[in-house]
């Protein structure tokens, strides 16, 4: 989709659209004054300024509409709308061993019952070890670090999803 038809769509899709690229409620309203868009720059800058503005329980909604790193089971199932750019934002699991696969699925347990969400990433370019040994780091973090990490990582994949959802 070009950005003049993201710029045309009726209100309905556009919450759609945003909704595809970051899963906050709160952000897709916050967005709403900022469409249409003169380029892509300002819309990507105008995402970014209303993420900060969103709250933490903002930001653990948009946590919430990911899968977990690896879960290719829920992939299919639960996220239908955004399974393809998950899946391909994912791609370093696909190919990943059956242990690093299983340490993830582990690792992503312990820090969902630490912090209370799911681990967030920024996946695109990385290798499931890679992940992986994020995961790892990331897990001793106290929960005031650690949300404002996983908020900077969502806020990556939200500008990835918008220029996605224009090429």
């Amino acid at each position: 989709m070009t950005l003049h038809d993201f710029n045309i769509l009726p209100k309905e899709r556009l919450v759609e659209e945003l909704t595809k690229c970051c899963g906050s409620s709160a952000w897709v309203k916050k967005m709403l004054p900022f469409i249409p868009a003169d380029d892509m720059v300002e819309l990507l800058e105008d995402a970014e300024e209303q993420w900060w503005k969103c709250s933490e329980d903002d930001w653990k909604e948009a946590f919430a509409h990911h899968p977990r790193i690896g879960d290719t089971e829920s992939l299919a199932k639960k996220f239908a709308s955004t399974a393809q750019w998950a899946s391909g934002e994912q791609s370093g699991v696909n190919i990943a061993n059956k242990e690093t696969i299983e340490a993830l699925a582990k690792g992503n347990r312990l820090y969902e019952e630490k912090f209370g969400y799911i681990f967030i990433v920024c996946a695109t370019g990385r290798s499931a070890e890679e992940m992986l040994g994020l995961l790892h780091e990331r897990l001793p973090n106290e929960q005031g670090e650690e949300i404002k990490i996983a908020a900077d990582e969502q806020n990556k994949i939200t500008k990835l999803r918008i220029e996605k959802l224009l090429e």
